[in-house]
């Protein structure tokens, strides 16, 4: 099933099943976001919960038991509730089964909203803890988007543009954190893309490096803001080799280093909400 969202400029498609944005189209009906090729990457925008990236050897321990949790968590592979919306916003909610308990041992309530307004799409993360314990827990986004847009153009004919000159990236090995830090080459604050630029996986941001990030073209007007004021940490990725998407991420966690202990409690950018308290985060995407 699937929700749509109308503007006078654009019109968004929501999907249950991970409340994942899987079409935003302008009214000349140009598509922004990749349409999950199975053969490429088979995803639109899927969200990231409990969990953002890799945990070592795929498990945590949490009071003295080990969990086994694969990336990315298991929020972007069930069905949302939808619990209220309409042509302008609709929000979504997800509460742990029997299945997910096997994996993730915690009581949870998580909405996700979406809103439309114009040209932008709101997203908003809200986490509730009905638990009499502490939640250990992270999310995130993983919006793709079509690059090229239009068919004239080329991967190569796109940048990124940040609002700093100088970034340091996390590298990663087999998708966990080494200590190794570089700075990314960037030219009059622009990262021009390349069919290489992933061949060593994401490029990873820590320490609330980017809170807005442009994708635009050198041959059209059409360009993607994304807006993530004080986000800890930024994702950005395509599959190696591919010119045909890439998926800028804000995140409210991040992987393991490649020394983690595997202690949920003690784990990199966990968050830690207490019982019958809340968390709530948002980010904006415009679309031009």
């Amino acid at each position: 099933m699937k929700h749509k969202l109308l503007s006078d400029t654009l019109e968004v498609h929501v999907n249950f099943l991970g409340a994942e944005i899987e079409s935003v189209k302008n009214k000349s009906g140009l598509e922004f976001i990749w349409q999950a090729n199975k053969e490429v990457w088979p995803r639109h925008a899927p969200v990231l919960f409990p969990i953002v990236g890799k945990l070592k050897d795929n498990s945590f321990t949490y009071n003295s038991r080990v969990y086994e949790l694969g990336q990315h968590g298991f929020a972007r592979d069930y069905a949302f509730e939808l619990i209220a919306g309409d042509h302008r916003y609709c929000t979504f909610q997800l509460r742990p089964d029997i299945k997910s308990k096997k994996n993730y041992p915690f009581d949870f309530i998580f909405q996700i909203t979406h809103s439309l307004n114009g040209n932008k799409l709101v997203t908003t993360y809200t986490i509730l803890n009905p638990f009499t314990e502490v939640l250990f827990f992270s999310v995130g986004a993983h919006p793709g988007f079509n690059c090229p847009l239009l068919p004239t153009e080329s991967f190569e004919n796109y940048y990124l543009e940040f609002e700093s000159s100088s970034l340091q990236l996390s590298e990663l090995n087999n998708g966990l954190r080494t200590p190794n830090r570089k700075e990314l080459g960037l030219n009059k604050n622009r990262l021009y893309l390349s069919e290489t630029l992933f061949d060593k996986d994401a490029l990873v941001f820590e320490n609330s490096q980017i809170n807005k990030i442009c994708l635009r073209s050198e041959k059209s007007s059409h360009k993607i803001s994304l807006e993530c004021i004080n986000w800890p940490y930024f994702g950005i990725w395509s599959k190696k080799g591919c010119r045909e998407f890439i998926c800028l991420e804000p995140w409210q966690g991040i992987a393991d280093r490649e020394t983690a202990s595997g202690d949920l409690a003690r784990k990199d950018g966990i968050i830690q909400l207490q019982p019958k308290k809340e968390f709530t985060c948002s980010f904006s995407i415009s679309f031009a």
